[in-house]
């Protein structure tokens, strides 16, 4: 899916969820009874600790691909959060459908809450994690927090020359969910 679409979808499916005014970064998933420490257990709060400004882009290039028009240095991620990077973690948001196969969600976008978009405010790209299902998918669980395991990626994930996220998980399983 090109990443204009996503941001498109993005705004668009934001305006149409149910506002919860739940801020999952601060509450965060408690650990299962007898749960192994086989994840890093990772919250909003720290992949959005400090700010990232994205490159902005030309329009109308005439070979019709993006352009920076301010292409910003790339270590803009602080070694903190890029300390991150291929480790297995569980993240809690909510889902974001972008891409469904056989009524199971196979990619999605993860988000620090609800309510950074249902009113016109664009979340920040450290506020959303890129998520591919490895399993197949899980069912859509959208309007309730969800917390997922998986390898993390941290750093710039560029599509059609856009920057599309800074951070992708390659989902395993649904830890819990509160439904």
């Amino acid at each position: 899916m090109k990443a204009a679409t996503k941001f498109l979808l993005l705004t668009l499916a934001c305006s149409a969820l149910t506002l919860r005014g739940a801020d999952v970064a601060a509450t965060p998933a408690a650990p299962a009874s007898g749960e192994k420490k086989e994840f890093e257990r990772v919250e909003f709060s720290l992949l959005g600790a400090f700010n990232y400004v994205p490159p902005g882009y030309e329009t109308g290039t005439p070979d019709g691909k993006a352009a920076p028009a301010d292409a910003k240095p790339k270590d803009q991620i602080p070694d903190f959060v890029r300390k991150l990077d291929a480790k297995k973690v569980a993240i809690t948001g909510f889902m974001l459908p972008t891409k469904f196969k056989d009524g199971k969600v196979t990619e999605f976008l993860l988000m620090k809450d609800q309510s950074s978009c249902c009113f016109g405010v664009m979340p920040r790209i450290n506020e959303w994690v890129t998520v591919k299902m490895t399993n197949g998918g899980i069912p859509p669980l959208m309007d309730t927090p969800i917390t997922l395991v998986g390898k993390l990626k941290v750093g710039e994930l560029f599509e059609e020359g856009y920057l599309a996220a800074i951070y992708q998980l390659d989902g395993e399983r649904l830890l819990d969910s509160k439904s």
